[in-house]
């Protein structure tokens, strides 16, 4: 497979590799054939038009024509694949997109913290428990600083109109991928590049450090075609790669959490938007959490939140089969509880009837066996998908058109104060407070949102152990957009009492436009501060105290980048901030569901 190839480029300690994309007739049969091999009914070009274009043109409406948005979900290396096997013919060799040698570290700054002492900033949620708070002696700023905080560099993720991942730093290294497919690793204070790696797809979720053989550092993260990897912290070099779902839809969306030698990998799916088309036969996907051993990649075990496989059931009136029960994804970073020996999940809703038992619901799994402790189901119900009411004109897919789509889509909490607690997030726009050693049972709930289909909560809450921090999406769709003047926020919520203590609703629009005051990205906490980005591509901090906004940057610009890639900033989305040592990284741009602003760039800060 030549046409895979990607040229490695050594110098010095510089390392740049590639793994292989997915077998291009199964990415055809995923993605495209729904629309491009049709009975008669075409909605786009057959597979003899496409076979008289050359892969050029057909990775330029990819890129940069009409399917633009179908490209924006597949990595660098799938729309290669996709141009060469639709129309039969090869790209030039070309290896990863352009970056100036002069962008890559020196040998004088490549030198390699190998361990894990140091201010830093590690997984999703920063700690086991995801609480994504980060204490002065790491974050090494607090509230009386912000007025000191400057841009120090900005680079720029080539080819992207993406950029959301939670950035990890350990030993004065940022960690990033992108949905492009790379992986990069930049010096903190410079943004020079160490390594950089080509994956087999995108990447959403944060990566994961940890020690493995002869105690050197380990990077692990998972992708979008459902692939897990292991690689070597220091030059990049790929260690393993397991797949960790055959299901042609299935990804991980979440970040991997590794405790005890295991890696935890969280298994999600395209397949409830995949279900808008009426002629998709909905649905087979199972939402599931996966165990490797971290060493070798080996699965451990395997635990689906939905126990039996897919059976059919009715057939639609054009003939197409049904199946179910399907869907409870885990779109989240799962959370350790090292005392109780316990891993917690949240799942996503049904995606066809008969309704999940385990779907929107809180989970609790043995770390060792991943045998199922306890499953506390908050919406019951809840069986929906692309074709469901509102975004779909076609509603043969749709079991329940009154579903609210109310994931969890945010990492439980686990507190351990005078009540252990485990606070989870939901799309309905309700905090709930549940008990850990009673199945789940609640201790408190609390509405700060309205909910819907794009959140209510959505990628992740931060806690200080007094309070609960939570940003709003609460977007309204009209039609196929957003209502720009809907959602938006921060609220904050007594941990002990789930009283509601502020809510800093978003700053009003204007006449701005693109604008919308959705808040979904994670949000982070240090003493006295709250972080949030939101769509408008606006990252705010907030004062823990009063919910009074102290400092703001807008993202939304073009900026000279250290690596010459031209990029600009967008909506905020996904990961938060992380703050480590006196500076503070974030990513912006966002070109997906309710991004409203495409974007490239990562962008650093600095006390002066």
């Amino acid at each position: 497979m030549n046409w895979l190839a990607v040229l490695l480029a050594f110098t010095g300690l510089i390392l740049t590799d590639s793994v292989s994309a997915q077998e291009p007739a199964a990415l055809f049969k995923t993605f495209c054939a729904a629309c491009h091999e049709s009975d008669g009914e075409a909605r786009a070009p057959g597979r003899n038009v496409l076979q008289q274009m050359s892969p050029e043109q057909i990775l330029s409406a990819l890129e940069k024509g009409s399917m633009i948005k179908v490209g924006a979900e597949r990595s660098r290396a799938e729309r290669r694949v996709l141009a060469e096997y639709l129309s039969g013919k090869k790209l030039g060799d070309a290896p990863l997109a352009a970056i100036p040698q002069s962008a890559y570290c020196s040998a004088s700054a490549s030198r390699f913290q190998d361990g894990m002492s140091g201010p830093s900033w590690n997984g999703w949620g920063v700690t086991k428990a995801n609480t994504r708070f980060q204490p002065a002696k790491d974050a090494g700023m607090g509230e009386s600083d912000l007025s000191r905080l400057r841009l120090k560099w900005a680079f720029g993720f080539p080819g992207a109109s993406s950029a959301s991942s939670q950035p990890v730093v350990l030993g004065g290294r940022v960690y990033l991928s992108s949905w492009e497919g790379d992986v990069f690793s930049l010096d903190a204070r410079s943004g020079c590049i160490h390594w950089r790696l080509e994956t087999e797809a995108g990447i959403r979720s944060a990566i994961t450090l940890g020690m493995g053989a002869e105690n050197k550092l380990v990077a692990y993260f998972a992708d979008l075609a459902a692939n897990a990897y292991a690689v070597d912290a220091a030059s990049g070099k790929v260690l393993w790669k397991t797949r960790v779902d055959s299901y042609p839809l299935a990804r991980v969306s979440g970040s991997p959490a590794l405790y005890a030698g295991l890696l935890y990998v969280p298994v999600s799916s395209r397949e409830e938007s995949t279900a808008a088309d009426p002629k998709y036969s909905c649905c087979r996907f199972r939402g599931s959490v996966v165990a490797l051993d971290a060493a070798t990649g080996k699965q451990v075990w395997k635990t689906f939140t939905i126990s039996d496989e897919a059976r059919p059931t009715k057939k639609s009136s054009a003939g197409i089969q049904a199946w179910g029960p399907s869907g409870a994804a885990v779109w989240i970073s799962p959370t350790i509880d090292e005392k109780r020996n316990v891993l917690y999940i949240g799942t996503g809703n049904s995606y066809s009837a008969p309704v999940a038992p385990m779907s929107d619901a809180i989970v609790a799994m043995d770390l060792k066996s991943g045998r199922i402790l306890w499953s506390r189901q908050i919406t019951p119900n809840d069986t929906w998908n692309g074709s469901c009411p509102e975004t779909a004109r076609d509603h043969a897919n749709c079991a329940n058109q009154e579903a609210p789509d109310y994931d969890f889509a945010s990492s439980p909490i686990l507190l351990e104060s005078s009540k252990p607690m485990l606070i989870a997030g939901q799309k309905s726009g309700v905090l709930f407070a549940l008990d850990p050693d009673r199945k789940g049972e609640t201790l408190w709930e609390q509405r700060v949102g309205v909910g819907g289909t794009s959140g209510g909560i959505m990628w992740g809450s931060a806690t200080d152990g007094e309070r609960v921090y939570a940003a709003i999406s609460d977007t309204i769709r009209l039609g196929n957009k957003t209502d720009p003047n809907s959602g938006g926020g921060l609220v904050a919520v007594d941990i002990q009492s789930g009283k509601l203590l502020w809510k800093t609703p978003h700053p009003d629009c204007g006449s701005r436009r693109p604008c919308g005051k959705a808040q979904v990205a994670a949000v982070t906490a240090i003493p006295g501060v709250i972080f949030s980005g939101s769509v408008d591509g606006n990252m705010r901090a907030y004062s823990a105290k009063d919910g009074k906004i102290i400092w703001e940057f807008n993202t939304v610009r073009e900026f000279a980048t250290v690596n010459g890639v031209k990029a600009k900033g967008g909506s905020i989305s996904n990961g938060g901030v992380a703050v480590v040592d006196g500076m503070l990284f974030t990513n912006s741009g966002y070109s997906h569901h309710s991004g409203i602003i495409p974007g490239n760039v990562f962008l650093a800060f600095e006390l002066e």
